[in-house]
């Protein structure tokens, strides 16, 4: 564990509601570098920051459509590097909201995977064939429920929260279905190297970590989180 989080005071900040420089009444990057003085001021050595990346915003930014690239509204990833760098001069650190159980329906990812024709994305969601039964209600515990008729491929899309947001597949701890992937499978291997490769984009922009949304629902139907807790092991040694 990284030393400075012993003595860590966290100030969290949603950016859209935070503060506005541009007049646009949406916060921006910009608003929280001019701030910076002021949270320090307050005793404050970390940030916390909601969600910024790309998204179509059907959940604040828990809904993510580029986790490459800063949501237009807040700034651009050039702005978040200068802010990064900005809050290292005042010897805070920045830890980044990052969502990895689900992305937006809008998704270029989602968007392949739906596709009739397999290709690379294909396995990277969770789908269940639509002549399994007409009733789309999920009779798992962490499934929401499933999204049909909006793609290609004969399925439907396992859903988290909202059915904007489609299940990235890391696999099931308990496979009871033949269209449900083992946690240790390689199709479910692919999705932890989604996020390790998210993970080090930004820390190379100089984020210093991050806060995880759902970080213990990614393994589906995972008794006492046994595979859950390997996924984030392997995380974590990476």
């Amino acid at each position: 564990m990284t030393s400075w989080l012993n003595n860590a005071i966290f100030y969290e900040i949603y950016p859209q509601s935070f503060n506005d420089t541009n007049s646009d009444g949406i916060g921006d990057f910009q608003g929280i570098i001019n701030k910076l003085d002021y949270i320090s001021n307050l005793g404050c050595n970390a940030i916390w920051i909601n969600p910024c990346f790309d998204s179509s915003f059907y959940d604040a930014g828990y809904d993510v459509r580029d986790y490459y690239t800063a949501a237009e509204r807040y700034g651009t990833n050039e702005d978040l590097h200068r802010l990064f760098d900005r809050a290292h001069e005042f010897d805070m650190h920045v830890l980044l909201d990052l969502v990895p159980g689900h992305t937006a329906i809008d998704n270029p990812w989602f968007l392949e995977s739906g596709k009739g024709t397999r290709n690379a994305w294909t396995d990277r969601y969770i789908w269940r064939p639509m002549t399994q039964s007409p009733n789309l209600n999920s009779p798992y515990e962490s499934i929401r429920g499933f999204l049909g008729g909006i793609a290609e491929r004969p399925d439907a899309a396992a859903v988290n929260c909202f059915s904007t947001q489609a299940c990235l597949n890391y696999g099931f701890g308990t496979v009871t279905e033949d269209w449900q992937f083992a946690a240790d499978s390689p199709e479910a291997q692919e999705g932890r190297l989604l996020i390790q490769n998210i993970m080090d984009f930004w820390l190379g922009l100089g984020a210093d970590g991050f806060r995880v949304d759902m970080a213990g629902s990614l393994v589906k139907e995972d008794p006492d989180y046994y595979w859950t807790k390997q996924l984030w092991r392997q995380v974590r040694a990476h």
